[in-house]
């Protein structure tokens, strides 16, 4: 139908991948930002709890702010500090691989919620110094939360969003407040001396705080978990994929790289005109929304050939990540525990298989995969 594609609401839809690309890492193509919502003519449809709390944060966030913000976290996951964290994911996979070698003794086990689930809260729970008690609660209204982020969410969806969105704000604003009161070696720590020093008023640098942690955390989880259920859910289903991946391991990181391609944890995104624009030879009036579209970009056959054919050694390229000045902080953090994760998968389990398929949340933007029987 084309790179840009009429919405039927007041929008359009981005495909291609060269025209999403210059909309992610363009100057003049903005997050949906509270001024943004003021100017327009339905404000209610932005007026719900949760839906203003992620507004509030990095990623809705245009310059100056969302400047000052992310750089004040710094280069969060750069080669030093995915080395100091390797040996850590190594044990979080082999801990929870154990977990589910002896589930399966007993016949079926949920690859997601044995192990893709509790990867991604283990290893930034530990970074962040979030007590291991408190994963199952953080993950449970992170699944809550999200609702607030589809496309077009309805009123009962945005109401469990409301209430997961008010235990996010006080569980991140306690832990801000605990880890203030007794600091730590560990990130959040270092982020308070960081906002302390930068900005006067306490409250104030406490609520950013309270932000950047609360964003951190929870945009580490679904994501990720998503992208660690379709791995091997990908490369079980078609016979002989997984035994030639253990017999070429040097494949793994594109094995990791062709799932974000074929199918992202993400498949839409939101940008704004800054002023009166041509996209792909479409007119665009300044406020208009595109939805930036993952999937098809990575699907755009210009780009990747026979693009609907999973193949870990096509060595293609995709948007999943996103680009630009909100390119995805946590794409190093991703890849390390996917390629971990796979690493020891085929290792320990030579003979695993699905016996259930994947089951998806009903969710447009935000994948989620929600169960996956195994068995080796």
């Amino acid at each position: 139908m084309g790179d840009v594609v009429r919405a039927p609401w007041d929008a359009y839809f981005v495909t291609g991948y060269d025209t999403c690309s210059e909309v992610l890492r363009g100057r003049n193509w903005l997050a949906p930002d509270f001024a943004w919502q003021e100017r327009q003519a339905d404000t209610e449809r932005w007026e719900a709890v949760a839906t203003q709390e992620m507004t509030k944060t990095l990623s809705r966030l245009n310059a100056p702010e969302h400047t000052c913000q992310r750089r004040s976290l710094g280069n969060l996951f750069d080669r030093s500090t995915i080395a100091r964290l390797t040996p850590q994911v190594e044990e979080h996979v082999t801990r929870l691989l154990d977990e589910l070698a002896d589930k399966m003794r007993w016949g079926e086990a949920d690859f997601v919620s044995t192990v893709s689930e509790q990867l991604p809260i283990s290893t930034i729970g530990s970074w962040l110094g979030i007590p291991p008690g408190d994963h199952a609660h953080i993950l449970e209204i992170t699944h809550n939360q999200v609702h607030a982020q589809e496309l077009l969410p309805t009123k009962s969806q945005l109401a469990v969003s409301a209430e997961a969105t008010e235990q996010l704000r006080s569980y991140f604003t306690e832990l801000v407040k605990q880890r203030r009161a007794g600091p730590g070696n560990d990130v959040l720590t270092g982020w308070i001396h960081t906002w302390d020093a930068r900005e006067p008023d306490r409250d104030t640098a406490d609520e950013i705080l309270y932000r950047l942690t609360m964003f951190v955390t929870i945009a580490s989880l679904e994501t990720t978990a998503t992208l660690l259920s379709a791995m091997v859910d990908l490369l079980l289903k078609e016979p002989g994929r997984w035994d030639w991946l253990r017999e070429n391991p040097g494949y793994i990181d594109a094995a990791v790289d062709e799932v974000l391609r074929y199918d992202p944890p993400i498949h839409i995104n939101t940008r704004i005109a800054a002023d009166d624009t041509v996209l792909a030879g479409v007119p665009i009036a300044k406020d208009s929304m595109v939805h930036v579209m993952y999937g098809a970009a990575n699907h755009d056959p210009r780009r990747n050939a026979d693009p609907d054919t999973f193949d870990v050694g096509r060595g293609g390229t995709h948007l999943t990540f996103g680009g630009g000045v909100h390119y995805c902080l946590g794409a190093a953090l991703a890849r390390l525990e996917a390629r971990t994760l796979l690493t020891q998968l085929l290792k320990r389990f030579p003979t695993l298989r699905a016996v259930t398929p994947a089951g998806y949340a009903s969710r447009l933007v935000f994948r989620r995969i929600t169960s996956l029987g195994v068995t080796a």
